[in-house]
């Protein structure tokens, strides 16, 4: 029984799918199987079956895979630390969604940094139902955005209330009218960052409730881009209210009046639990209740400084 080996089970049993688990480990379907293959031959267990859309793990799939992902999860923890411990940096990897990544933890993270001495920091932009499995599997130490589903090792922070606009340009069609339902707003081009449509983030879910489909959205390398087409007449766009207010007030922009909409939430910081969470996890989730992270994400620093600056590090496992 190897990593390797039981890296792929538990990738199958999370994604449901050999052919997903080869995608997300970026390997052969063939390898995949045969390392599925080897586990059943030494554990005298099919380990799943197939089912309607996907599998169904038997009794022992199951237990293996509880037991794999703990045993994954160590081991990529275990070499995380040396890594950390012969380089002489303290090393952090916080996921986020694409919005979070680009207009959140610049400023979230370069404050905290300034607290922490040769902190070398990774950020990960990932969608929203994967935040438990990456904190579970230790492939990042912190979530920020949204709690993941609850889980006996997992806890969540909330630290910011926040609230979304929808926004558009000065002269927009719809600038004058009042209480815009889903009927109004539907039909419209929605210009969004990578992940706008990701069901796991508030306004995803906004988009979904009026009744937005992929095919009435365009996809922006980044949210500022999507929100410099908006600004152009191109469309119409969410974002975050402290994100767009200096727009706001320029007349670069304006918010539209939406009636009924559900356009606020809270960002949390989640960790592991207890002795699982690494010492500066801990800090980080113990910073972001503090007035310093707050001033800091709704102030949005203009620039950071060269020598602090870390280029964010994306997983394209979106869908």
């Amino acid at each position: 029984m190897t990593l390797t080996q039981l890296r792929a089970f538990v990738t199958v049993a999370r994604l449901g799918s050999v052919k997903g688990a080869a995608q997300s480990l970026g390997v052969t379907e063939a390898a995949v199987s045969g390392a599925v293959a080897a586990l059943r031959r030494e554990l005298g267990d099919v380990l799943f079956i197939r089912a309607a859309g996907g599998i169904s793990l038997t009794p022992g799939g199951s237990r293996l895979a509880a037991g794999a992902a703990e045993i994954v999860g160590l081991a990529e923890e275990t070499r995380h630390r040396v890594r950390q411990a012969s380089s002489g940096t303290t090393h952090l990897r916080v996921a986020s969604t694409e919005a979070g990544v680009e207009q959140v933890l610049p400023a979230l993270l370069t404050s905290f940094g300034r607290r922490q001495p040769d902190l070398d920091v990774e950020t990960l932009a990932v969608p929203v139902a994967s935040f438990g499995d990456l904190l579970r599997d230790r492939r990042a130490d912190v979530t920020i955005g949204p709690a993941p589903r609850p889980a006996p090792a997992v806890e969540s922070v909330p630290f910011l209330r926040f609230q979304l606009a929808v926004v558009a340009a000065p002269d927009h069609p719809l600038r004058h009218r009042q209480r815009l339902g889903p009927a109004q707003l539907a039909h419209e081009l929605w210009l969004l960052g990578p992940a706008g449509l990701d069901p796991g983030t508030l306004s995803g879910a906004f988009l979904a409730h009026i009744g937005v489909e992929a095919t009435g959205a365009k996809a922006f390398p980044s949210v500022t881009a999507s929100l410099n087409a908006v600004a152009a007449g191109a469309g119409l766009s969410v974002a975050f209210l402290h994100v767009v207010r200096d727009d706001l007030r320029r007349g670069s922009l304006i918010r539209l009046d939406v009636a009924g909409a559900r356009l606020g939430g809270m960002l949390y910081a989640s960790a592991l639990t207890g002795e699982r969470r690494s010492t500066t996890a801990a800090a980080l989730c113990r910073f972001v209740t503090t007035p310093a992270a707050t001033q800091a994400v709704l102030t949005r620093s203009n620039g950071v400084p060269m020598n602090e600056f870390r280029p964010p590090v994306h997983v394209t496992i979106w869908s």
